[in-house]
């Protein structure tokens, strides 16, 4: 599911990308996001990519083979994202409830941001008509889960099942990925209000 990855160490003279091919290389990729928030998916011409970015369509061809690579690249960004943080939770005393309702304000604005929640939601619903791209989200999605367990381990009781234990995991990812939906539907709604009800919600999830 990895995006089309950097040079080796043949094609780059055993040396670390340049700043300069880094640079281009996420040039394209935001501009692919702004392209994919307008147009959808299939609207999102290589070469209207290839404008936004300031480069040239056999340029756009060297860092990535298609559109789906460009996804995979835009969802290995997030991911990369999501493992620092969780990172940083891990690496703090403390249960983890109390670790995640920390982030929640910050959970939010990012959750809450229109442009995010766009780009999200026609990525969701390009996997919906495209097997490459569902393989990418679901390979995303089994790292993500991978995480929330790992830190929800924490505060796992005896009693749990397997199976209560995994569904606990399952309704905190479906809280936060509800949230996208938020930012569409109701731009307008009371982030303090919110902030307090997840809050109250993830330290049941655990009592």
């Amino acid at each position: 599911m990895a995006a089309t990855p950097i040079p080796n160490a043949a094609d780059c003279g055993r040396q670390e990308p340049s700043p300069r091919w880094t640079s281009r290389r996420q040039q394209i990729l935001d501009a692919a996001g702004q392209c994919f928030r307008q147009s959808g998916f299939h609207g999102a011409s290589m070469a209207s990519i290839a404008a936004l970015a300031g480069q040239s369509v056999g340029q756009i061809y060297r860092y990535f083979d298609n559109k789906e690579a460009i996804i995979a690249a835009i969802v290995d960004q997030h991911l990369v994202e999501l493992h620092e943080i969780f990172d940083q939770l891990q690496g703090r005393s403390g249960s983890a409830v109390d670790l995640i309702v920390g982030r929640v304000p910050e959970m939010l604005a990012q959750r809450l941001d229109p442009s995010r929640a766009a780009l999200v939601l026609e990525v969701v619903a390009e996997a919906a008509r495209n097997p490459k791209i569902a393989d990418i989200l679901r390979a995303a999605d089994a790292q993500e889960r991978a995480l929330c367990r790992a830190i929800l381990a924490r505060d796992r009781k005896p009693a749990w099942s397997d199976a209560e234990f995994e569904g606990r995991c399952g309704l905190l990812r479906i809280l936060v990925d509800g949230l996208t939906f938020r930012a569409i539907n109701q731009p307008d709604v009371d982030r303090a209000a919110l902030v307090s009800a997840i809050s109250m919600s993830i330290q049941h999830l655990a009592s």
